[in-house]
């Protein structure tokens, strides 16, 4: 059982005892927390918290314990049921509420799930509000409302196309040209809430001829529900199989985005954000960031346009948007999928990425496997070392870094040691007990070698 507390919320695996998994009693004593650190933040309101929740098989159940605990703090609940973590961000806005919790675990597989902890602009908590909420939560500082004063739930179903919409509003979306250039796309939903979504936008976008894979939202996740090469082989057979156009593949709770080309190759997750910010910064001039275990690619083809600078961000959703906001990006995100666009919100969302992809497409009249084409051609091998009981991990990555100090060294994030114009990153996961081990270079065998010295390395000194 495992149970990890972290700037991407709490998360942990179903079952097993108090504390050290994501049992009820710890879903009830870390929505108290948060519920109070919103009531404290906020001490002359009535509060409104909007929750959602992924398809997984343990959401309801988790649902409905954040739920009746949010409402007996005396904070209003909107339940969004199922629904998708960018869906959930914007409806706290549109609802005024103080707050919003995701109840998703993410890429992780079936037996985890997560409270995703949101502000009152709909974005993620910081990493000193989470130390806030975390501290309530070991002191256990809450009280509970009397009688007369519980919090309401309103179910509100509204939100698919009010998300929907706001795709659509977008002035760089064109659903008349996406219409008329009929594609053929098949979707994975990985059996999550992406079957509601996803085919639900591509409808909206004009797209008519939609073959859908694993789309039945049961929470039973055909395959790793990661969208990494190696778990996406039925779609590739898929498209070849329907002759489309491309692949759509989103993660359970659709803030990542991958796209497959028409002959069943990737397109490759860390091309999603290369590929929208090339097409943003065709239109709307300005800077780019990502974090620093995503390709140079961007950096690359922001260089292209005059006056556009790049910036890398430390891992992590929250530390992405906090740079885009002080370097005034226009497009921002991660290497995983993850595009964040500011004209909509500061959040991971597949739906936005995915408007702004086929729009891009459309507009260039190219195949995919030809719009791939034109962008640099690296290779990220991504790896990861499971952390045993005891590990000194922070010893060893100061080891790791002392043994290349020769080279340039960054450790705003972990360490990352640049090796001329290739690079390889290894940091802490905030997700999972696991150290990740990301090298990027012109040849797959080189990164994958790359790769390989480092995890040696770590092993020594482990």
């Amino acid at each position: 059982m495992t149970l990890i507390k972290s700037i991407s919320g709490i998360r942990g695996t179903i079952g097993g005892k108090p504390g050290q998994g994501l049992t009820p009693l710890d879903a009830v004593k870390f929505s108290s927390a948060y519920g109070t650190w919103i009531k404290n933040r906020n001490s002359n309101a009535q509060c409104k918290i909007v929750i959602g929740r992924d398809a997984r098989l343990s959401g309801k159940m988790i649902s409905n314990l954040v739920a009746s605990t949010l409402q007996g703090l005396g904070i209003d609940v909107i339940d969004l049921d199922l629904s998708t973590t960018p869906t959930v961000e914007i409806a706290v806005p549109m609802e005024k509420a103080q707050g919003g919790i995701i109840i998703t675990a993410s890429h992780n597989p079936k037996q985890w799930n997560a409270l995703k902890l949101l502000n009152e602009r709909g974005e993620f908590i910081s990493d000193l509000d989470g130390k806030e909420i975390l501290n309530l939560a070991e002191q256990d500082a809450f009280e509970y409302a009397e009688v007369d004063d519980l919090g309401t739930l309103t179910e509100d179903n509204s939100y698919l196309q009010k998300h929907i919409q706001s795709v659509l509003d977008l002035e760089l979306v064109d659903a008349d040209l996406i219409r008329k250039s009929n594609f053929n796309v098949v979707v994975d939903g990985v059996n999550s809430t992406g079957r509601i979504f996803m085919p639900a936008l591509l409808k909206a976008l004009g797209v008519m001829q939609v073959t859908e894979l694993y789309c039945d939202p049961t929470g039973h996740f055909p395959h790793n529900p990661e969208p990494l090469p190696e778990n996406l082989t039925a779609i590739s057979d898929k498209i070849k199989e329907t002759g489309a156009d491309l692949g759509i593949v989103v993660d359970p709770d659709v803030d990542r985005l991958a796209f497959v080309c028409e002959d069943g190759s990737m397109f490759g997750e860390e091309y999603t954000l290369v590929a929208i910010a090339d097409y943003v910064l065709q239109n709307t001039p300005g800077n780019t960031v990502s974090n620093l275990s995503s390709t140079i690619s961007l950096r690359e083809v922001t260089n292209k346009y005059e006056g556009c600078n790049y910036e890398a961000a430390a891992v992590g959703e929250v530390n992405v948007v906090n740079k885009m906001k002080s370097t005034d990006a226009v497009i921002g995100g991660e290497g995983n999928g993850g595009v964040i666009y500011p004209a909509s919100h500061y959040g991971r969302d597949a739906l936005v990425g995915t408007a702004l992809f086929l729009t891009h497409l459309a507009k260039t009249q190219l195949s995919v496997k030809e719009l791939r084409n034109t962008y640099p051609n690296y290779f990220i091998s991504k790896n990861k070392i499971q952390l045993e009981a005891g590990m000194d991990v922070d010893g060893i990555l100061a080891n790791v870094a002392q043994e290349f100090s020769d080279k340039e060294v960054d450790t705003t994030d972990g360490v990352k040691i640049y090796f001329g114009s290739e690079w390889v990153h290894l940091r802490k996961s905030n997700t999972e007990p696991i150290i990740r081990i990301y090298s990027e270079s012109a040849s797959e065998d080189k990164a994958n070698q790359l790769a390989e010295n480092i995890m040696d390395r770590i092993r020594a000194h482990a």
